[in-house]
């Protein structure tokens, strides 16, 4: 028996963890670039420009993955959005590595909603109460 063998039973607690902090601080781009809160550093943007309309998705998506609601969708796409956001923002004007070009939390998004629609919400989720039967 290892050190770390015991983790395994909490897997799916700390799986909810990442889900829900990643959600709460992706919420916070949301509210930045459409109300201009908690930082006006961005916007707020005209909800049906491009910047707008992410900062939508980031605001009800992050929510939705802080609740664990339709996880494994929301996820996938807020995976896909961060991968254009990625490559539209930060590789083309700033170069291949992502210290450099600014993009490190658009990579670290996009692997870990993906991750997300793949491993699901973790133990606590609204999704696990809508598919008791």
């Amino acid at each position: 028996m290892t050190l770390f063998s015991n983790l395994d039973a909490h897997a799916a607690k700390v799986l909810s963890g990442l889900r829900i902090v990643a959600g709460l601080m992706f919420m916070q781009h949301g509210a930045q670039k459409i109300f201009g809160f908690p930082v006006p550093a961005m916007g707020p943007f005209d909800i049906a420009s491009q910047m707008g309309i992410g900062g939508v998705l980031e605001l009800v998506g992050g929510a939705l993955i802080v609740l664990g609601l339709f996880t494994r969708p929301v996820a996938f796409l807020l995976s896909g959005m961060m991968a254009v956001a990625y490559f539209q923002f930060h590789l083309v004007p700033g170069g291949v590595f992502p210290l450099v070009n600014g993009g490190e939390l658009a990579a670290l998004y996009c692997w870990v909603f993906l991750y997300l629609a793949f491993a699901g919400p973790g133990a606590w989720a609204v999704d696990n109460v809508l598919k008791r039967p």
